[in-house]
C-alpha cells in the first residue's frame, strides 16, 4: 500500500538478521553474511525511505520526539515501536554473567568461536573433563535445533578433523525444566523429537531446572553439578531495554497495545512484535515472540497509519496462524498446522529447508544458503569453521 509519507527507519545495526538460521551461524554451518542484509539494499528502492544508524534512549510523546545516542533527535507523526526483545535469564544466578544467549549475530558468531577454539585447544592440549561439555538450557525450538546441529559437529568432526579426540569426551546436554521438550508443539512430536535427539547422542534432561551457572559449571535444580566449556542460554526472551526504559502501559513486560495496535493511550504510537502485548482473538494469551506474528503486525501498522492519514477508522489485527516448525538436523524435523496435519522426520525437514529459503532476504543470501546446504547435506560436511575472534 502507497501512502504520502516519509519513512525514517533506525536501527543499531545496518543490516537485517535472519534469526530463524542463527544457530546455523553458531554452529559453523553458515556465514554470518548469509543471514545478513544490508538495510541500504532495502531502501534503495523506497525512495520515500530514509535509514538512520543509532541507538534510541528516548521518546518524549508529548513532543514527538525520538533521541538518539549521536546526532540531534528526530520529530514523527506516528511511531512504530519494533525493538524486539532481548534475552531472558529468569534471575538464575550467573546466567547473565557466564551463559551465551543466540538471540543476535554478535551472540551466534561469540557461540561459534567458542566452540571452534575450545575443539583446536583440546587437540593441540588435551582434554580435562568438562573442556568438551556444552550445556543448552531451554527446550524450545531454538534449544532443540542448538542441540541437534551441535550433535551433528561433534559427531562428524571428531571423524574428520579432530579424530584425535574421544568422542565421549565431547557431551551435549540439553536441560529443560518442563517433562517435555518442544512444549507447544503435539506430545507425539515433542517425543519424537527427543528420541532423535538422544538417538543422536544428546543427553536430555527433561524436569531438570538450573540453579546457577559458574564460569565453568552449571549447578542443577536436583543438585547435580554439570563440568562445561560453554553453556548456551535457549530459554526464552524477555523486555528489551527500549521496552523497560518508556513510560508507556505494560503487561507482563510487554507494551499494552488495542486492537488496531495502537499503545493504549497514544493515538499515534504503534508497537508491534516482541515489544506488543498483542492477543489472539478472544483469548488473553499474548502472541508467541515469533517471526509471523511480528512480520503480520507490521504490515497491519503500515495499512493502519494509510487509513489514519485518510481520516478511515483503524480495523483490528487478526493474527493468522500459519503453524510452526523445528529442525533437528539431518532428514530430521517437526511440522504442526493449524489444520492438524503434523510433520516429522524427512517430509518436516524438507518443507523447513524450503520455507526457510523463501523468506531469507536477497538473492545471493538465498544462493549462498542454498549451496552451503547442498554441499553440506550432500558430502556430509561442515561449512566455515574459522575463528572469527581473538
Amino acid at each position: 500500500m502507497d501512502a504520502p509519507v516519509d519513512i525514517v527507519l533506525t536501527d543499531r545495526h545496518n543490516y537485517n538478521t535472519f534469526q530463524p538460521l542463527l544457530y546455523q551461524v553458531a554452529t559453523a554451518g553458515l556465514n554470518p553474511g548469509d543471514i545478513a542484509y544490508p538495510v541500504r539494499s532495502y531502501t534503495r528502492g523506497h525512495p520515500s525511505l530514509t535509514f538512520r544508524q543509532d541507538v534510541v534512549t528516548n521518546v518524549d510523546f508529548a513532543r514527538r520526539e525520538v533521541s538518539f545516542v549521536e546526532g540531534a533527535p528526530t520529530s514523527y507523526d506516528y511511531l512504530v515501536l519494533a525493538a524486539g526483545a532481548a534475552t531472558n535469564f529468569f534471575g538464575v544466578e550467573g546466567a547473565e554473567e557466564h551463559a551465551r544467549g543466540i538471540y543476535t549475530m554478535e551472540d551466534a558468531v561469540a557461540v561459534r568461536n567458542t566452540v571452534s577454539s575450545t575443539m583446536e585447544r583440546a587437540a593441540s592440549h588435551g582434554v580435562q573433563e568438562g573442556d568438551l561439555t556444552v550445556v543448552i538450557v531451554g527446550g524450545g525450538p531454538t534449544g532443540v535445533e542448538m542441540a541437534g546441529a551441535l550433535a551433528e559437529l561433534r559427531n562428524m568432526e571428531l571423524k574428520t578433523t579432530y579424530s584425535m579426540l574421544d568422542p565421549s569426551l565431547c557431551r551435549v546436554v540439553l536441560v529443560e525444566q518442563r517433562d517435555r521438550v518442544l512444549g507447544a508443539f503435539h506430545s507425539k512430536l515433542s517425543s519424537y523429537a527427543v528420541k532423535v535427539l538422544t538417538d543422536r547422542g544428546v543427553e536430555v534432561r527433561l524436569d531438570e531446572s538450573v540453579k546457577q551457572i559458574h564460569a565453568a559449571s552449571v549447578v542443577l535444580g536436583s543438585g547435580e553439578v554439570l563440568l562445561c566449556a560453554l553453556v548456551i542460554w535457549a530459554a526464552g526472551v524477555g523486555a528489551c531495554a527500549l521496552t523497560e526504559s518508556l513510560d508507556l502501559p505494560k503487561i507482563r513486560g510487554r507494551i499494552e497495545v488495542g486492537p488496531d495496535l495502537r499503545v493504549t493511550g497514544f493515538d499515534d504510537v504503534f508497537a508491534i512484535g516482541d515489544m506488543a502485548s498483542a492477543r489472539l482473538a478472544g483469548s488473553d494469551q499474548p502472541l508467541p515472540q515469533l517471526a509471523q506474528p511480528a512480520t503480520q503486525e507490521g504490515k497491519h501498522a503500515g495499512e493502519q497509519i494509510a487509513r489514519l492519514l485518510k481520516g478511515e477508522a483503524t480495523t483490528p489485527f487478526v493474527y493468522k496462524d500459519k503453524g510452526i516448525m523445528a529442525t533437528i538436523g539431518r532428514k530430521a524435523a517437526v511440522a504442526e498446522f493449524p489444520s492438524g496435519l503434523r510433520l516429522r522426520a524427512t517430509p518436516a525437514w524438507l518443507a523447513w529447508l524450503a520455507l526457510h529459503l523463501v523468506f531469507l532476504l536477497g538473492v545471493r543470501n538465498r544462493t549462498s544458503v542454498l549451496v552451503n546446504w547442498a554441499w553440506r547435506y550432500v558430502s556430509w560436511r561442515r561449512g566455515p569453521k574459522v575463528i572469527a575472534g581473538g
